[in-house]
């Protein structure tokens, strides 16, 4: 074990000893909303945990807004991000790059659509609107596949992550285990020890523990990635499986609120537990007195003639009693349950207010008019607005930026860096556009107005600036926009030399 091997594995331990404070938290919050997931906290991968559950309000509220959070922010087989031409730029070469930036995001949304993305996505959409941190594993695939890319959705019990320099979630360890076969199909240059071998040789079965870590380098080098093998799960020595330099780190961990002083992220359910266990008991409440109703109880006098161990109350049963005595007969409830259902709704109103149900659920009127679109819209990226601009730095950036680097070294498309001032990064999903939207709705109608001011107000417009602006604030495809021609600058009126020294009247001055 060399001294850089175990230095990464002291800091694994502090950095896990650290995460254990929210372990239980988050097995609560799994418990109430998706039992079938591990959370970290042992029972293996769909182990029964369903036995404390018995409201689904929760469970519903949390499916309904990952899958709006996938349909806002990365909707599969639509246009959620694009290139364009950086304020750098003059307008001719604008209109030069702008066919190939075009084809450039399409060859980019292509390989998106045409992976996995979708299906890793919403699990890791689930696991932030649960635990409120999530990451998502993006790996280059192997040549011949029909996607250039790889996500892998990474459970909370294998995630351990530290805040870096940047303020983000930069520094990951990743525990996982794997079999024999596995290790050499993902580390084929990896000497695997000999007594892994023949433990696997023995036992077809046997799975061995493998530590991924990617920390960033100091001064903005990337990012460096040793994999080893866990020595408190191989039950062998660290031996190191792979190592190399990441430009982007292949992991993307990101969150929904963070609070000062926290490397975790917090989760709309973790600010609604409360209702959810309290909905959750007074179903478990209402099920008793439920079964108390339908079952009844009942008292016998012990007259040595009805035994009641021997009684089942079926249809059609006929009971046994002494002459004279009252038998069995049953015991009124002392009172009802009726209260518990305003409790219970108020409840459930509480629960899906709270994860957002009520705001970016489905509507229930069939028709909505153009302005109720545009309020619906508006209130969305009020309330997302934090939570949006947390996810674009990361998550989507993130996305966006290794994609372009992973196509940009196999070839597939030209040497774009989206800097921000030669080529920039356009997010054009659902939400990113409401606030484009309402722009656009104000140019719309100050433009209308000017129409009615008449031709004098009207030649104040500059309607192909105009045009030009309003295709690119509602996300048109850039060939689809004709740049302004360039204008040649006039030159000066010539200066010409007179004898006696006097100012020509072509350059503003007198005769002396």
């Amino acid at each position: 074990m060399t001294p850089d091997t175990e230095a990464l594995l002291r800091r694994y331990r502090a950095a896990r000893s650290r995460r254990s404070a929210w372990e239980s938290h988050w097995r609560e919050c799994y418990d109430f909303t998706l039992p079938s997931r591990d959370s970290g906290g042992g029972g293996g991968e769909g182990a029964r945990r369903v036995d404390r559950l018995f409201d689904g309000t929760a469970a519903d509220a949390v499916d309904q807004l990952a899958a709006s959070l996938l349909a806002e922010l990365t909707p599969p087989w639509a246009r959620w991000f694009g290139l364009a031409a950086g304020v750098e730029l003059a307008p001719e070469e604008r209109a030069a790059v702008a066919p190939l930036l075009e084809k450039t995001a399409e060859i980019v949304r292509g390989h998106f659509d045409r992976s996995n993305f979708a299906v890793e996505m919403h699990q890791a959409y689930l696991d932030l609107v649960i635990a409120g941190t999530a990451s998502l594993l993006f790996e280059e695939a192997p040549p011949g596949q029909p996607s250039a890319f790889r996500f892998t959705a990474v459970p909370l019990s294998e995630l351990v992550v530290e805040e870096g320099a940047s303020g983000r979630l930069d520094v990951t360890f990743r525990r996982s285990e794997a079999s024999l076969a596995t290790l050499r199909e993902r580390f084929p240059a990896a000497a695997v020890p000999d007594t892994l071998v023949r433990r696997a040789e023995n036992d077809a079965d046997a799975r061995f523990a493998v530590l991924e870590c990617v920390l960033p380098e100091p001064h903005g080098g990337g990012f460096a990635y040793t994999a080893l093998l866990d020595p408190e799960g191989a039950g062998a020595d660290a031996a190191v499986l792979a190592q190399g330099t990441f430009a982007r780190s292949p992991f993307v961990t990101f969150r929904w609120l963070k609070a000062p002083g926290e490397a975790y992220g917090r989760s709309p359910v973790m600010k609604t537990l409360p209702d959810i266990k309290t909905a959750n008991k007074v179903v478990e409440l209402i099920l008793k007195n439920a079964s108390i109703a339908v079952t009844g109880i009942w008292q016998a006098d012990d007259d040595g003639v009805l035994n009641p161990a021997n009684i089942r109350l079926v249809p059609g049963a006929i009971i046994p009693k002494a002459v004279g005595s009252q038998g069995l007969t049953p015991l009124e409830a002392p009172g009802k349950f009726d209260v518990s259902q305003l409790v219970l709704e108020d409840l459930r109103g509480r629960i899906r207010h709270a994860l957002l149900v009520d705001r970016l659920g489905q509507v229930d009127a069939p028709r909505m008019t153009a302005t109720e679109v545009m309020e619906r819209s508006a209130e969305m990226a009020r309330i997302l607005g934090a939570t949006y601009g947390r996810l674009q730095s990361e998550l989507l950036t993130p996305l966006v930026m290794r994609a372009l680097g992973i196509l940009r070294r196999r070839g597939e498309i030209v040497d774009v860096r989206a800097d921000g001032r030669v080529v920039d990064l356009v997010y054009q999903s659902p939400l990113a556009r409401t606030q484009a939207q309402s722009d656009a709705q104000n140019t719309l109608t100050w433009l209308t107005s000017v129409a009615g001011l008449g031709p004098a107000a009207a030649e104040a417009v500059d309607t192909g600036a105009a045009a030009r602006w309003l295709g690119r604030a509602l996300g048109v495809p850039a060939e689809l926009i004709r740049e302004a021609p360039a204008v040649a600058e006039t030159p000066p009126p010539p200066v010409l030399a007179d004898p006696t020294g006097a100012v020509p009247a072509a350059a503003g001055g007198g005769v002396s």
